[in-house]
């Protein structure tokens, strides 16, 4: 199965998140992604002046483990296995403080971190999507008893590892996640708020925004009390601390879930190989013109000596063209990277990558139908056609290799792909327009219009026999992205 989330990242990038779920009986899973991007011609982006060297620095691409799935309410209870495991590395690590143990009790707290977060997000998501009135009070309360407890829960592990064979560098890692989680919970609590806000509850229902507020006041006071840092009103400085903070936290508890990907070009010994032979033809030319010149015109002549320059510029020719024709052989049968994405030192799948403008004609009928222009742009298109920009990938995973490198059940990877719009904005006209109005009076009124560009994107997913299509529109102006929307 593939998973697209689509968002703008920042003024001037979209985010593209692909989630390849693996099936549990398919050794070798195969996913094919291709993306069709529509680009007005005023834009000026054409394969001259867009090459492909502009477009793989223009995309920024992450590949991670999808994180383990959990419900809120099983991270700590029971025998839940995210506290079973973490206690079982914390344990070890104080009996036996190993390179080895180190290494495995800084992944559980990075798992176990994540796996919270995950479980957080998809919590109030939930909580949010709710259509039941009737359950809403006994899932809000759920939520803000969970968080308590998983919070209290990490906390309480910390005597394991308040021993003399642990260092202070490794009880760090045991505070890096203990200010992560309380982050978290004071972050998406106050998700949950504005969620909640927005679903305009009666008033009966303000005790539930008490409860959360609460939440986030006990997180306040107990990240102050360990020397965190928290927002604080009139402290710019604090503040722009706490966002660096923030971020370097993030990356460092998911760091465990980014997979180690080693990309090369992709069909290098088929392109070396192909080459040759245009080489080698090139030379069965100019040879055949020396040994026919030298037994028309004889040796040392000066038409023999024309001939054999003749025969030179000819063979330097054809080798130029057989290797144009070759080229582009290969990049209709092999892509341009491939990565090889791994778990440590295994490897557990790859995934390939091309580029490239294609024409109308080469484009599946079905994929011009979902673009569907309309009749001024199908006008203006017969004398400055819409540019269109193929980006393919393909993904193979194994799953074998996936499940022996964990001990967490995982569903598959996420492709996190930035596309950075900078290039496409450098010759657009200004963002906004004089527009003429005459008001009731008579008066010439002048009033700013907004100069916008679109560009339409339409994916195409393929995955165990079966094809299926989303098409999103990217709106834009000199400033930078404005929106983004998924078209029915």
């Amino acid at each position: 199965m593939i998973d697209i989330k689509v968002r703008i990242h920042d003024r001037f990038s979209i985010e593209f998140k692909v989630g390849f779920v693996v099936r549990r009986k398919l050794k070798d899973n195969d996913f094919a992604i291709n993306t069709w991007i529509f680009i007005p011609n005023s834009l000026d982006l054409n394969p001259v002046t867009y090459t492909k060297p502009q477009f793989y620095r223009d995309v920024k691409s992450n590949v991670r483990l999808i994180t383990p799935k959990f419900l809120l309410r099983e991270i700590v209870s029971g025998n839940a296995l995210p506290l079973h495991n973490l206690e079982k590395a914390m344990t070890a690590l104080a009996n036996d403080p190993t390179r080895t143990n180190v290494g495995e009790y800084e992944y559980q707290i990075k798992m176990f971190s994540a796996i919270v977060k995950s479980a957080q997000r998809d919590e109030i998501a939930h909580i949010i999507s709710n259509k039941r009135g009737n359950d809403l009070d006994y899932l809000v309360r759920s939520y803000a008893r969970n968080v308590v407890d998983i919070t209290q829960q990490y906390r309480s592990l910390r005597k394991i590892i308040d021993v003399p064979t642990v260092t202070q560098e490794v009880m760090n890692y045991y505070t890096f996640g203990d200010e992560f989680l309380s982050n978290i919970a004071e972050q998406n609590t106050y998700r949950l708020i504005e969620g909640l806000e927005e679903m305009r509850l009666p008033h009966a229902d303000a005790q539930l925004i008490t409860l959360l507020k609460e939440l986030i006041r006990d997180e306040n006071r107990y990240k102050r009390g360990m020397g965190y840092l928290v927002v604080e009103s009139d402290n710019p400085a604090n503040n722009r601390d706490l966002v660096f903070r923030h971020g370097v936290l993030k990356k460092y508890i998911n760091s465990d879930l980014f997979l180690i990907s080693r990309k090369k070009k992709d069909g290098v010994i088929a392109e070396q190989f192909l080459y040759s032979i245009a080489a080698g033809i090139a030379m069965v030319v100019a040879t055949v013109v020396a040994f026919w010149s030298q037994l028309r015109y004889g040796n040392f002549t000066f038409s023999f000596f024309f001939a054999l320059v003749i025969g030179y510029m000819f063979k330097d020719r054809i080798k130029e063209k057989m290797r144009y024709y070759f080229a582009h052989t290969l990049s209709r049968r092999y892509f341009d990277n491939k990565a090889h994405i791994g778990i440590k030192d295994a490897e557990i799948g790859w995934i390939k990558e091309a580029v490239d403008f294609v024409t109308d004609q080469k484009t599946p009928p079905e994929v011009m139908e979902i673009r569907s222009r309309s009749p001024l742009l199908e006008a203006e298109n017969r004398t400055l056609d819409e540019k269109i920009l193929l980006y393919r990938k393909l993904v193979r995973i194994d799953r074998e290799s996936l499940n022996a490198n964990s001990e967490y059940t995982l569903s598959g990877i996420n492709d996190i792909t930035r596309l950075h719009f900078t290039r496409f904005v450098e010759k657009t006209d200004n963002p906004e327009v004089s527009l003429h109005k005459l008001d009731e009076q008579g008066n010439v009124l002048i009033i700013d219009g907004e100069k916008g560009y679109y560009i339409n994107i339409i994916l195409q997913m393929q995955f165990e026999g079966q094809t299926k299509y989303k098409r999103y529109r990217v709106s834009f102006n000199r400033t930078g992205i404005t929106g983004i929307e998924e078209m029915r």
